[in-house]
């Protein structure tokens, strides 16, 4: 027999190594594909990651105006959210009390107030057939025509106020959301001097 018949023979003589589970991992393992496109590159030295806003200015903006102080307590901002709204209330109570006080000035604009009641000759006061006093003499009711557009003027200043807050607390909330980024992107950056210099990015939407 020749020596490539002896190994022949070995090799049909030896027992096949039964694959185990490690060994059927790697070799069913597929590999990996290939990259396609531009390589991702790496962010530059001192980047932040901007930080998104919880919501959108607009919508901050219609929160505030629709009641103010929403858009602020949305933001996270809740001292100036309640400042909002307790300037809110408080106008708008103050806005009831002067639509009272305008009603009750049209209201009594053409009455009379009894000035002097008869009296007889002892000092008593005179009875009519009802049993009420009789008037003497009358005066003209104080709420005078200069005092109802005074009242009207002070009712219409308060409603400006209301206004103005809502107008107000939505830029307010407007602005906030847009600057919500602002203190990640202010930051110690070394300058081409070689100084440290306090830079500030803005990005506006």
């Amino acid at each position: 027999m020749t020596a490539w018949g002896s190994v022949r023979a070995q090799a049909a003589a030896t027992p096949a190594t039964p694959a185990t589970p490690a060994t059927q991992s790697k070799q069913a393992k597929p590999a990996k594909p290939a990259t396609l496109g531009a390589p991702r590159v790496a962010p530059p030295a001192g980047a932040v990651a901007e930080v998104a806003s919880p919501v959108t200015p607009r919508r901050a903006f219609l929160y505030s105006l629709a009641i103010p102080g929403a858009g602020q307590a949305a933001l996270g901002r809740n001292f100036w959210g309640g400042v909002f709204f307790a300037a809110e209330g408080l106008s708008l109570a103050l806005v009831h009390r002067s639509a009272e006080d305008l009603r009750l000035a049209r209201q009594f604009r053409v009455d009379s107030v009894p000035a002097t009641y008869q009296v007889d000759e002892f000092g008593q006061g005179v009875l009519a057939s009802d049993g009420r006093p009789v008037i003497d003499t009358w005066t003209v009711s104080r709420y005078s025509d200069a005092r109802i557009r005074a009242r009207r003027t002070h009712y219409e200043d308060w409603l400006a106020v209301v206004i103005f807050n809502h107008l107000f607390a939505g830029a307010d909330a407007y602005v906030a959301a847009q600057l919500w980024d602002l203190p990640a992107h202010v930051a110690m950056r070394p300058a081409p001097d070689g100084r440290a210099a306090l830079v500030a990015t803005l990005n506006f939407r």
